[in-house]
């Protein structure tokens, strides 16, 4: 949460350290990881909270609508008003992932997950696209694009106006990511004995990486198109995290580090809207630009002042997160 926090709130678009921003199209950058990180943990928290089909319809229809609303403020206009978005993709891989973990074992999920890879690979290397052909990985030529442009016409995504990073085929390997997620939260509820959870996480983890990279060469990394290597790099180093941080903090009971984020992830979901909303607005009405001119411009770099203005920007998050921390507030979809 931190890092989305950072990354989505530069004082200036136009100046932002390489590592905090997106790659173009095919690359992979830190900034690029911060998403299907949030959906692996979404999956890791499945079985560890058990919820309920009630709730969990409750809970996708809740953080899809907030979403929703959040392009409509950013975008009045229904007639271009953008469907698809952050907290919409992880209402529908949340419910997705959830209805799997109710209903199915982990290696039914096992075998969803590698269908979902698998055949979104073929869909976008083996399906001829009309107009381009097939294997076009082009922003404007791949099938998700299509897709996307067919189904949603003006409703997608108005920066690029060709695809919509949080489209709707490129959902399918995303719910793939929250998987890999739910069947790490199995593994780390069943009975096995500490160390066989962080060897089994971090082991992997690394074997996850090294054949996402392998893939990478014939199908690239790239989180627009959220292609399945790139699934299998980031769920790998979501993995070799997940690993240290159980280890540090469960294992060895070093958990003072952590205080601060967890801080931040109590209350993930009012984080995330709030902190959106706030910058819509500030962006909307001249106010960003205003203090980033004046407060933050005139003492650093133009990288250095931007950076700096998002660091405020999350420090007076954190505290206002702070606040409900402390008073035991917790706000829940």
């Amino acid at each position: 949460m931190a890092a989305m926090v950072i990354v989505n709130n530069p004082g200036t678009w136009a100046a932002a350290y390489a590592p905090l921003r997106h790659a173009a199209w095919h690359g992979l950058t830190p900034t690029d990881v911060i998403f299907p990180f949030f959906l692996f943990i979404v999956g890791v928290a499945i079985p560890l909270s058990q919820p309920g089909p009630g709730r969990v319809l409750r809970r996708a229809a809740v953080i899809f609508a907030l979403g929703l609303l959040l392009n409509l403020i950013g975008n009045p206009d229904l007639a271009t008003l953008r469907i698809p978005g952050v907290l919409q993709r992880i209402a529908v891989c949340y419910a997705a992932a959830a209805a799997l973990y109710r209903t199915t074992s982990w290696r039914t999920q096992s075998v969803v997950i590698a269908v979902l890879l698998l055949g979104y690979w073929a869909a976008l290397t083996l399906v001829p696209v009309p107009g381009f052909g097939r294997g076009v990985l082009t922003p404007e030529g791949n099938l998700a694009a299509w897709i996307d442009r067919a189904a949603l016409g003006p409703h997608v995504w108005k920066v690029s106006r060709v695809y919509d990073p949080e489209g709707i085929l490129s959902t399918l390997p995303a719910i793939a990511t929250t998987l890999i997620g739910v069947v790490a939260g199995a593994w780390l509820r069943s009975g096995r004995t500490p160390r066989a959870r962080y060897t089994g996480f971090a082991w992997t983890g690394v074997a996850a990486i090294v054949l996402g990279a392998a893939w990478s060469l014939a199908f690239p990394l790239n989180k627009s198109l959220w292609t399945s290597s790139y699934v299998l790099v980031t769920a790998g180093l979501a993995l070799v995290i997940l690993a240290a941080c159980y280890q540090a903090i469960d294992v060895h009971g070093r958990r003072a580090w952590a205080a601060p984020l967890v801080v931040l992830g109590v209350n993930a979901l009012a984080l995330y809207f709030l902190s959106t909303l706030t910058a819509i607005v500030l962006a909307r009405t001249g106010a960003r630009a205003w203090m980033f001119e004046h407060a933050f411009a005139p003492w650093a770099s133009s990288v250095n002042a931007s950076l700096a203005y998002a660091l405020a920007f999350l420090l007076v998050w954190w505290a206002i997160m702070w606040g409900l921390y402390r008073t035991g507030v917790r706000v829940r979809a």
